[in-house]
């Protein structure tokens, strides 16, 4: 698995560089397309959710996290779409939600169907990566740490958390938490990692 050759889905509108520059590695690339499978269903149900009973602010919500994690497997195309419908939610366009939805929603089962191969292999279980429970104690410890003005643990735990496939967003601030550690400043770290949190699912 470690060794499957990605380079067709250049001709499918995915770019390798984009997606390999955010996850980093062949095998966290190939997991984060298999969790961008997987939760497809999930994902575009509550967009068709929220759209049916109107719901503008969670379906900002959703369309914004889809438009993260497309992007985040060098899907651009259908990151730009749904940054489309992300803005014209804030802007409380309704009609312009109603249209463009359905073409979206299209893009993305297109996307799903091309990468269903790799979905659909065995999962890929990368070294060092957590999954969302090991995160979420990871990131109470962490807190637990910077609560007692633990500079060691607290480094330590924040490098660990770095093995949660975190969305670029998140990725910032758990930098940004990772400084304030190195700084000594507890309270700002502590508040980047309870941004975080809700992110880890």
């Amino acid at each position: 698995m470690m060794d499957m050759d990605l380079r067709w889905l250049e001709q499918k509108g995915i770019s390798l560089k984009d997606g390999m520059s955010f996850t980093g590695s062949n095998d966290k690339y190939i997991s984060a397309l298999q969790r961008y499978f997987n939760g497809y269903q999930t994902n575009k149900k509550a967009v068709e959710d929220y759209l049916n009973s109107m719901d503008v602010e969670n379906f900002a919500i959703k369309v914004h996290s889809l438009k993260s994690n497309s992007r985040m497997i060098g899907a651009n195309d259908l990151g730009a779409a749904f940054e489309e419908l992300e803005l014209a939610a804030k802007n409380n366009d309704t009609d312009l939600i109603n249209k463009k939805t359905p073409d979206v929603l299209k893009m993305y089962a297109d996307i799903i169907e091309t990468i269903r191969p790799i979905g659909e292999a065995q999962a890929v279980k990368v070294i060092g990566e957590l999954n969302a429970d090991e995160a979420k104690e990871t990131a109470d410890k962490l807190l637990e740490a910077l609560d007692d003005f633990d500079d060691e643990a607290s480094a330590e735990l924040v490098e660990k958390l770095k093995g949660y496939p975190f969305r670029i967003t998140q990725k910032e601030k758990l930098k940004g938490a990772a400084a304030n550690i190195g700084e000594f400043m507890y309270d700002e770290a502590a508040e980047l990692i309870k941004e975080i949190i809700p992110a880890i699912e």
